[in-house]
């Protein structure tokens, strides 16, 4: 016994050396029992212990973010920024729970290793064994109450994050549905607020206008010179590269429908663009250096927002209606509805913009809340009044087309449905919901101009991505000169132009439209990380950034595997003179081995989980099984057949008793279609063990043939000269290689020969060949080149039969016998028989 524990303590060291197992103090307590406990780590240097520390501190920051939310619940910014916290939150503790997962599946897999304890009536086991085993179960129990807290802790994050955003809601729904009476003693203290606010405010901003110009005069200049140098550098750039698209060319009579979307689309963006970065630059440069005091901070904010969006939709109206260049207008408007429409928008615009500047004013001055009310119950009156004398215009384009003819109706639906949006601002605003009176009013103007713009920005991206329309715009016409490109590739640099002019169109506009209904900057930056970091469908987890990363280890790696292939085939296989095909086959195992690897990589790169490919190889296993080795097999050669590409889509091949051109490839079948337009649906796995000719391979230069039999009073030079004469006058045959007739043979009633030429399309032959064809016979004819049909001669020999008795007798008698005429008779059938005979037959 005492041998046996000593062979199994050894066996088990060895093991555990072999395994490189994390108790680091099993070999110590195998030489040294005593010290076993002094050989372990302490747990406040473990990982784990790190772990209990983080979520301990999560915990009292959760704490003190549901204490925050319950003393900011009537504030809306106050919850942006617990919410944004909260998540973050929420995205340590699920890192502190995964941090610790390989250390569980390491212990996990351990203790399969060693096994249970033995039960009783079995050899009992080594104690360094048991020890270890204690050690690991204690430490997963650890992990276990960890992990456990981890997740609780994640659900309470999450519990909190949806509160705030249920909260979020009731807030915008109290505020937009909250109930103002009107009465005329709230007009009356409207009227007596507003007459003391303009006396605040013109002290406020004369005071403050005396003190910057006697003390903050640079500062003043030096921000305004710093705005307007942004926007000018903006605005240059721009011009430089969108200027063909900025500006309308009055020498064009008739512009395309392209040019009208993009000039409507990017002089809309770019100058307005450009006008933000202007007033931006100006308050951020103007705060900055101290010259904007707190109560006029918020007024030069609003009045900067006020001339933006009015700028806005002035130049959206311009870009959609232009209402004084009707051949440049988007829509089928006479020049008086254009008009009309165009100074409604614009006075819709004015009114909100003036609605929030004297808002903002109020908010500054500490005005009281009736002022803002009255205020905004006026704005919404006069949007709802312009929306339904909009209505009842006659802005369509008259029938004959002329734009300076009087105008026809709205459609029925749409004066209906202004005349319902206008009442209904109306309604609401007298009834006392102004709120929602001066959002749905401020709603139509921006979020329509905006939705607007996306709008012709698709279209123009749509436009331009059309198969060979990019190559008729001036930047198309810049890439053809300077980079001397052709139609294909003008063609698919439009698809590109197409693709980014959609997401021009979509990061400008989506983002805006979010932060109109509500949204908050960091709601718009808490998006795009999810977005860009965790996007859920279902169980699955998908990082949009780790997918770009594996498509990009992925296409290093494949081109690492190609440069390997020319490197082995040039330097190392072609100096040792290996064989042709063993260096063909070691290129494609490398090719490969080299996509499988970059495969792995960048699957493992995108977050892929690898351990699901295993529940499909087990799948296709038990198919197999069950009779799907013929489906496996065109599978697998499909693969093949795309990876390898022995042909390709629009080849001409061979294949058993099918011949025709390729039309598809996919993994199960290869579809052929014959020159009777027959479609012939090939398996793979017949095409990967079978014959295939391919005529276009490499490429379509194939050769055609000619047979010419001339007769033998004919030149054989003549002919061969007149062949090749005729050949060199199609331009279709190609001139290297050469030309040449081969002189066949002596056949039996003819001179044999043969044209050879080659033709850089093989599709071209069945033309060529028809045409020359009609070509030598009509040279040959002219040459007097005799074209002879096959010949036989055919003899008809009589043996000498007796003479019947009645014969012989009439001949003894002297009388003459019919035997004894000429034959002229029986001899002209054989001289008729005598001479060409067409394809065997006789010729009478």
């Amino acid at each position: 016994m005492r041998l046996r524990s000593i062979l199994l303590r050894t066996i088990l060291l060895v093991t555990l050396a072999l395994a490189g197992t994390h108790f680091k103090g099993a070999a110590a307590f195998a030489q040294e029992p005593q010290a076993s406990a002094a050989a372990q780590a302490p747990l406040a240097d473990t990982p784990l212990d790190q772990a209990a520390k983080e979520i301990d501190k999560a915990k009292v920051q959760l704490t003190a973010l549901q204490d925050g939310v319950k003393q900011n619940a009537d504030n809306d910014d106050a919850l942006v920024g617990l919410a944004t916290k909260a998540d973050e939150l929420s995205r340590a503790v699920i890192t502190i729970s995964v941090n610790l997962r390989p250390r569980f599946d390491q212990i996990k897999n351990r203790l399969a290793e060693i096994g249970e304890p033995p039960k009783d009536g079995q050899p009992p086991e080594a104690a360094i064994v048991t020890q270890e085993r204690n050690a690991l179960a204690a430490e997963r129990a650890q992990i276990n109450a960890v992990t456990g807290d981890a997740e609780n802790l994640s659900i309470t994050v999450t519990k909190l994050v949806n509160e705030i955003i249920e909260m979020r809601r009731r807030l915008f729904a109290d505020t937009l549905f909250r109930r103002t009476e009107i009465s005329v003693s709230v007009l009356d203290d409207a009227a007596s607020a507003f007459v003391h606010e303009v006396s605040e405010f013109s002290q406020a901003l004369s005071s403050w206008a005396v003190f910057v110009w006697k003390f903050k005069r640079f500062p003043l200049f030096a921000a305004i010179f710093l705005s307007l140098a942004s926007a000018l550098i903006l605005l240059s750039g721009s011009y430089r590269l969108f200027g063909a698209y900025l500006r309308r060319d009055e020498a064009v009579e008739n512009p395309s429908y392209i040019g009208r979307l993009s000039i409507a689309f990017w002089s809309t963006l770019i100058r307005t663009l450009a006008l933000s970065v202007l007033l931006v630059t100006s308050f951020f440069f103007l705060n900055g250096f101290n010259v904007l005091r707190p109560d006029i901070a918020p007024v030069i904010g609003a009045l900067f927002a006020a001339i933006g969006l009015v700028y806005f939709v002035g130049r959206f109206v311009n870009a959609i209606f232009a209402p004084n260049e009707p051949r440049w207008r988007l829509v089928h408007l006479s020049n008086l509805g254009a008009r009309s429409i165009g100074y409604c928008l614009l006075a819709m615009a004015i009114v909100n913009a003036l609605d929030y500047l004297f808002s903002t004013v109020s908010e500054a001055m500490g005005s009281p809340l009736v002022l803002t009310v009255v205020r905004s119950l006026i704005a919404a009156l006069i949007i709802g009044i312009i929306l339904i004398s909009a209505s009842f215009g006659k802005p369509m384009l008259a029938k004959n087309g002329d734009p300076d003819a009087p105008g026809r109706h709205w459609p029925r639906g749409m004066a209906i449905i202004l005349r319902v949006l206008g009442a209904g601002l109306i309604i609401a605003a007298l009834t006392g919901y102004v709120g929602l009176a001066r959002f749905v009013a401020t709603q139509l103007i921006i979020t329509g101009a905006v939705v607007v713009t996306m709008y012709v920005g698709l279209l123009s991206g749509k436009a331009i991505s059309k198969q060979e329309s990019f190559g008729d715009t001036f930047f198309a016409r810049f890439l053809t000169r300077r980079f001397n490109l052709g139609p294909v590739a003008i063609d698919q640099a439009g698809l590109v132009v197409g693709l980014a002019i959609y997401a021009v169109a979509l990061v400008v506009g989506l983002p805006l439209i979010l932060l109109l209904w509500g949204f908050h900057i960091q709601d718009l930056q808490l998006i795009a990380y999810r977005l860009f970091t965790e996007v859920r469908l279902g169980g699955i987890s998908i990082s949009l950034l780790g997918i770009c990363t594996g498509i990009l280890l992925f296409a290093g790696v494949y081109l690492l595997t190609r440069w390997l292939q020319r490197w082995l085939d040039g330097n190392v296989m072609a100096r040792s003179h290996v064989d042709l095909g063993v260096r063909n086959s070691v290129k494609t195992g490398i090719g490969y081995l080299g996509v499988g690897i970059a495969a792995i990589i960048g699957v493992s790169a995108a977050g892929i989980d690898l351990s699901s490919f295993a529940l499909v190889a087990s799948a296709l296993s038990v198919g197999i099984g069950f009779g799907l080795q013929n489906i496996v097999s065109n599978f697998v050669s499909g693969l093949i057949l795309l990876v390898e590409r022995p042909f390709k889509v629009g080849d001409h091949v061979v294949s058993g008793t099918a011949e025709g051109i390729v039309k598809r490839i996919s993994v199960r079948a290869t579809e052929i279609e014959t020159f009777r337009k027959q479609s012939i649906i090939v398996p793979n796995s017949e095409l990967i063990n079978g014959l295939v000719g391919n005529w276009t391979h490499r490429n379509k230069i194939g050769r055609s043939e000619i047979p010419v039999s001339v007769s033998y009073n004919a030149d054989p030079q003549q002919v061969m000269d007149i062949l090749l004469e005729l050949t060199a006058k199609i331009p279709l045959v190609m001139r290297n290689p050469e030309p040449h007739v081969e002189f066949l043979r002596f056949g039996p009633y003819s001179l044999d020969f043969e044209l050879r030429f080659f033709l850089a399309d093989m599709g071209d032959g069945m033309t060529v060949r028809n045409n020359l064809r009609i070509e030598i016979l009509r040279r040959f004819k002219a040459e007097g080149i005799e074209i002879p049909l096959p010949q036989s001669d055919l003899t008809i020999h009589r043996d000498a039969a007796p003479l019947p008795a009645n014969a012989r007798k009439d001949q003894a008698d002297g009388q003459e016998t019919p035997r004894d005429k000429p034959m002229e008779d029986e001899e002209r059938p054989v001289r008729q028989l005598r001479g060409r005979t067409a394809e065997g037959g006789l010729k009478s």
